[in-house]
């Protein structure tokens, strides 16, 4: 009798923001549980702050100052070096609002961007199967209200990874 693989884990994180500072302040908390390799998908309407938390990751990482992050709109993509537990960790910023297709989608490189240290976070990545197919989760940020978001994390494991690390959120 043979053994089936472990089912894949989702550890799901909510959080409530009622400012930009506070979105950035969950992206640096967020930093602490996104062990590289990891590819996410950056869901929210225009507006809702998916390149504000971005900021909060960066700055946690040592990549970048909040104030130097910006949406990879027209670029496409945004890179930035950075270190997670004395280790160097790329962050790929990503926005594919643009593309209107798998073909344009193949000449960004996402799978070359996939390193075993990189941590690739994609706006717009639910348009296509192949990021949906390839991301282990996604981070939902929709708006509460005012200046409230709602901000759902979703991570998938595929074994417990971070039982007792200690990572409070």
């Amino acid at each position: 009798m043979s053994q089936a693989a472990p089912a894949a884990l989702v550890r799901k994180h909510e959080f409530t923001t009622t400012s930009g500072a506070e979105t950035i302040e969950v992206g640096r908390k967020l930093a602490r549980l996104l062990e590289p390799p990891q590819l996410l998908i950056l869901r929210g309407d225009l507006g809702t702050g998916k390149t504000t938390l971005v900021k909060g990751i960066a700055q946690a990482l040592d990549a970048a100052e909040a104030d130097e992050v910006t949406s990879p709109t027209f670029t496409l993509i945004h890179e930035y070096d950075g270190t997670r537990a004395g280790k160097p960790v790329k962050l790929f910023h990503l926005d594919v609002y643009r593309l209107e297709g798998e073909r344009q989608l193949e000449t960004l490189g996402l799978d070359e961007l996939l390193t075993p240290n990189a941590l690739v976070l994609v706006e717009w990545g639910e348009k296509f199967k192949s990021i949906r197919k390839k991301a282990t989760g996604e981070i939902v940020i929709a708006s509460a209200g005012g200046d409230a978001r709602k901000i759902t994390v979703t991570l998938k494991e595929t074994g417990i990874r971070d039982q007792g690390s200690g990572i409070s959120l």
